[in-house]
């Protein structure tokens, strides 16, 4: 089971430090998100301090660009890190796409099937010298000149990452993408009987294998080192659930525990400003189906009864309990676990049949 941690910087230049810590405290990858900053700019300064950490987005949002600057993104991240740069894509919700970024919104999953499709198209060229023509629905792309194609990447291209929540989202994942990256808005049941089995679809659409794809999983962990830490964190994992369940993306999730009527209310009280009433309604049951609670030290045995034979690699998200430390203990203690984190041929039948 790979770890991985978050790169949440304010100054992208603090990335570089904190990427060597985590590479120090044991992490197997360091993701940036889409969020105050660009996603890009703290990757590339973390690639320059450290040797072994993965580095990746996840998400960047891929309808606010174009297939040809992801792919010069990519490209560029893949030279900087030497080789450890993962294309993590996600496709936002259309307000923001509409209204935040002013770009198109029409058919999501049809549109990332593309854009990585596109994607694909170019590095082709720039890597074997080809002809780039790519002809699509969404996206052309007919026009390479030498001046602009950088040529065969020493370090291949890199792996894309492609997020997602509904099925049809997950089995273009499956499909055309090296990996899935799991909202932390789920549950263990959801991304046994809902994630697995599309993506397993997605797979056979695909004509290939689960054996060279990998599911990242980002998990909210609510803990700490006595009472009152604890209690902090599980009501700022409250808040973060009770932000998820406003969001109607990922109503999905709480219809799985039929609980979909608790969307509506969460999404009215967001619409009003009514955050503290929008934590109050997530009980105890829902965050603990959701987020990884309990003391520090009974955590990585809890992720590994949740995620083994799931997944292949955590991503822990607490900032509601930060740690100076970066939960080094506890990265140490999954470590030190056996994981199986590939499903038995019965366990993906099993989900097959549950979609």
């Amino acid at each position: 089971m790979k770890i991985d941690g978050a790169l949440m910087v304010d100054d992208p230049a603090e990335a570089g430090p904190l990427a060597a810590r985590l590479e120090a405290a044991g992490y197997d990858g360091g993701f940036s998100v889409e969020g105050r900053h660009d996603p890009f700019l703290p990757l590339s300064v973390a690639a320059q301090q450290t040797e072994q950490l993965e580095l990746g987005t996840a998400i960047a949002v891929a309808f606010a660009r174009n297939p040809m600057n992801l792919a010069h993104l990519g490209y560029d991240m893949q030279l900087l890190s030497r080789g450890r740069f993962i294309l993590g894509l996600g496709t936002q919700i259309r307000p923001h796409i509409e209204r935040r970024f002013s770009m198109p919104w029409s058919r999501p999953a049809a549109r990332m099937r593309e854009m990585i499709l596109a994607i694909r198209a170019i590095w082709a060229c720039w890597q074997d010298g080809g002809k780039l023509d790519f002809r699509g629905e969404f996206f052309t792309h007919t026009l390479m000149t030498p001046v602009f194609a950088p040529g065969p990447n020493p370090h291949g291209t890199p792996r894309i990452f492609c997020a997602g929540v509904g099925p049809r989202m997950t089995q273009v994942a499956g499909e055309v993408a090296d990996g899935f990256l799991v909202h932390p808005f789920h549950t263990a049941d959801f991304v046994r009987q809902a994630t697995l089995p599309a993506l397993e679809q997605g797979f056979a659409r695909g004509g290939r294998g689960r054996e060279d794809f990998e599911v990242s999983c980002q998990v909210i962990l609510a803990t700490g080192r006595n009472e009152e830490e604890l209690t902090a964190a599980r009501n700022g994992a409250r808040a973060q659930i009770s932000f998820y369940g406003s969001t109607p993306a990922y109503r999905p999730v709480l219809e799985s525990l039929g609980r979909g009527d608790l969307h509506e209310e969460l999404n009215r009280l967001s619409k009003r400003g009514g955050w503290l009433e929008m934590a109050g309604l997530v009980d105890d049951e829902l965050l603990e189906q959701i987020a990884v609670v309990g003391a520090r030290e009974e955590i990585p045995a809890m992720l590994r009864e949740r995620y083994a034979g799931a997944v292949d690699r955590l991503s822990l998200i607490a900032p509601f309990a930060p740690d100076e430390a970066l939960w080094a203990d506890v990265v140490k203690s999954c470590k030190a676990l056996a994981w199986s984190t590939r499903p038995s041929g019965r366990e993906r039948e099993d989900a097959g049949r549950t979609l």
